[in-house]
């Protein structure tokens, strides 16, 4: 019950931060620096995945699989769907302890509209020779796997 408080009042304030935010950008065309924290909040409640506290080295979350424990990079990017073509992750750190990095992709409203996934031997093919660490977008979603909405992984 506890639980289900905190959680229902973590999202009214993320609500709020959203709104904030988005006119913090429309009156500044600076962004505020949440897209990360708001990014985490969304896989973690429309994935089941169990967030780990502040800066914990090398991954966000954790979720359970056939393996054990499976650590994930979160990173979250906010822009328009037309536009996702030009924008770009944050940066893997490929030395980092992670299985998974979820790519979360924000809409103006900082609303989620797709969660891609891709493991660490596909992100060390792509990444591994470059001196860039930072994915575009596009570049994501062809080694990964969209894991939320489903039905958004036949429209790639």
């Amino acid at each position: 019950m506890a639980t289900d408080l905190i959680a229902d009042r973590l999202a009214e304030l993320l609500g709020q931060v959203k709104m904030l935010a988005k006119e913090y950008y429309e009156l500044t065309g600076k962004p505020l620096g949440v897209t990360g924290e708001v990014g985490e909040f969304e896989a973690a409640r429309l994935l089941g995945v169990r967030l780990r506290g502040p800066r914990h080295p090398g991954h966000d979350a954790l979720r359970l699989s056939q393996n054990g424990q499976c650590q994930l990079s979160i990173k979250s990017v906010r822009l328009s769907p037309s536009r996702e073509a030009s924008w770009r992750i944050g940066t893997i750190d490929l030395g980092a302890q992670w299985d998974v990095v979820l790519m979360v992709l924000l809409d103006l409203d900082f609303e989620p509209w797709e969660i891609w996934e891709a493991d660490r031997e596909a992100l060390t093919k792509l990444l591994g020779s470059r001196s860039r660490t930072d994915p575009g977008v596009r570049e994501f979603k062809k080694i990964g796997r969209c894991v939320w909405p489903m039905e958004a992984s036949k429209s790639i």
